[in-house]
């Protein structure tokens, strides 16, 4: 699989837009194509391996979830982008897909307090059960007094 032909086939799905002329293929993805979208990169395009996945907060426009993954073989990088908007936090999970979306969610779960819908397990794994907030939201007071950073 090349990189021009699976920006050709990405495209053709509803809800994707994909960047062009960049090394690795970009797509733009609409929150309720996620989980659609990732299941099509893995049987159609080949990429079995799940690389990495985070969130962006963009004050008001919202947060944006950003997973990549690969087709080793064919050295085939796709990054999967899908903006939630502002005042949402939902989206659905990629376990059922991918299992090394497990962690990663969970870390995105802690961190920015995105609720992955049909993860096995979402509860914090960085952070302690008591703390309060999820601290790389922008909208996170830096000077809260938590334990033990007073």
């Amino acid at each position: 699989m090349t990189g021009e032909r699976a920006r050709e086939l990405l495209g053709n799905l509803t809800g994707v837009t994909v960047s062009a002329g960049t090394a690795s293929v970009v797509a733009q993805v609409v929150p309720e194509q996620w989980e659609t979208v990732a299941r099509f990169a893995k049987d159609t395009l080949g990429c079995l391996f799940f690389s990495f996945l985070t969130a962006v907060d963009w004050k008001a426009d919202g947060l944006e979830i950003i997973a990549w993954v690969d087709d080793l073989d064919a050295n085939l990088s796709v990054q999967l982008r899908a903006k939630l908007g502002p005042d949402k936090v939902s989206c659905a999970s990629l376990t059922g897909i991918y299992r090394g979306a497990d962690w990663m969610e969970r870390e995105c779960f802690d961190m920015f307090g995105v609720q992955f819908v049909g993860h096995p397990a979402l509860r914090r794994i960085l952070l302690g059960d008591d703390w309060v907030g999820h601290p790389l939201l922008k909208s996170y007071a830096v000077d809260t007094p938590h334990p033990p950073y007073r």
